[in-house]
């Protein structure tokens, strides 16, 4: 019987791809927009990779550059600066998930663990009103197999009492290294796992 469920967030519980996308482009403008156009591909296919993860690849893997923890640090607050405001709002609510979630947070123990930078995470939640909801809201720059660790750790779960749901990859990888199970959400290429079509007739 599920007991615990961790969500990721950005994909799951809000559209914010795109928006996250659009402040790559600018945060690089000044770089050459075929390189750009290659991280953006990679930074879509790994949406639950931090953005110090990103950024370190942008630098180092296509441009071939090093690049600093100052600046990646720099960098990853300017970032900050594009999207947190923008996301902190209604419309941007995957209202699927949010009905899920409003409707079953007293029959789950629920928590958050993102690719996102912990304390945009917790704003953006505080603004909508969603952490109320959930246990714990975690995000980076710690990484997201740590981040599903703790949760486990720290409330003594039951490893086959607990799922993540998730809409990338990178998810998949932390419930495999964690042991537990993972379904898939919003991304098709997730559908040969256990796969979320729509959390109005879901059935953990």
């Amino acid at each position: 019987m599920i007991k615990n469920i961790i969500f990721d967030f950005d994909g799951v519980i809000l559209d914010s791809i795109p928006v996250k996308a659009e402040a790559f482009r600018r945060l690089f403008q000044s770089y050459d927009q075929d390189i750009v156009n290659k991280f953006i591909d990679f930074h879509l296919v790994n949406g639950g990779m931090s953005r110090y993860l990103k950024i370190r690849y942008f630098f180092e893997q296509l441009l071939s550059q090093d690049i600093s923890e100052q600046k990646i640090t720099q960098l990853a607050e300017k970032y900050s600066e594009l999207t947190k405001k923008e996301l902190a709002q209604q419309q941007y609510l995957i209202q699927d998930t949010l009905t899920f979630i409003k409707e079953n947070h007293q029959k789950y123990n629920m928590h958050i663990a993102s690719g996102a930078a912990e304390n945009d995470l917790r704003f953006i939640c505080d603004r909508l009103n969603l952490s109320q909801y959930f246990l714990s809201v975690m995000g980076s720059p710690q990484h997201k197999n740590d981040l599903v660790k703790s949760i486990v750790d720290n409330y003594q779960y039951k490893k086959d009492e607990t799922i993540l749901i998730g809409d990338s990859v990178n998810d998949l990888e932390a419930a495999v290294a964690n042991e537990i199970a993972f379904y898939g959400y919003n991304n098709p290429t997730l559908n040969t796992q256990k796969y979320i079509q729509t959390f109005t007739d879901c059935n953990l």
